[in-house]
C-alpha cells in the first residue's frame, strides 16, 4: 500500500464516451478515485454495494440518486448510499473525486502471481 500517490505520476484510464479515471490512493477499506467528463458525458445508473461520496472538483453535473435529481457544481458533494441507483450528465466538463468504503477492486488492475518455477 503505497503512502502517497503524485496526481503527475498516475494515468488517465478510458473508459468511453467522454469518461476518463484515475485511482489515486486505496486500501482495503477506503479508495479515491478521479472521474473527468467532457459536457455531455454520462455516468449510466447503476448501483454497487459500497458507499460512496463524489466531490465536485470542477464542473457542473445533474446527479440522481434514487429518485432524486439534483444539479451539483464545483465544491458540492453527495452521498451515495450501499446499492442506491445513482448516476449523472455532465452539464459542463469537470472533475469528480470519489472517494468508495471498502475498496473498488473491480476498478483495480487484476494483479498476476508470479509463475511457479519448478
Amino acid at each position: 500500500m503505497d503512502l502517497f500517490t503524485h496526481d503527475k505520476e498516475v494515468s488517465w484510464e478510458t473508459l468511453g464516451g467522454g469518461v476518463s479515471r484515475k485511482v489515486m490512493s486505496h486500501s482495503p477499506d477506503l479508495m479515491i478515485v478521479k472521474v473527468r467528463f467532457e459536457a455531455g458525458s454520462i455516468g449510466s445508473l447503476h448501483q454497487h454495494p459500497h458507499t460512496q461520496i463524489s466531490y465536485v472538483e470542477a464542473g457542473r453535473f445533474e446527479y440522481t440518486i434514487g429518485d432524486q435529481m439534483v444539479v451539483m457544481a464545483s465544491g458540492d458533494s453527495c452521498l451515495i448510499p450501499p446499492d442506491a441507483l445513482h448516476g449523472c450528465l455532465c452539464l459542463e466538463e469537470g472533475v469528480l473525486i470519489d472517494s468508495f468504503t471498502p475498496v473498488r477492486e473491480d476498478f483495480l488492475p487484476i494483479q498476476t502471481l508470479p509463475s511457479d518455477s519448478r
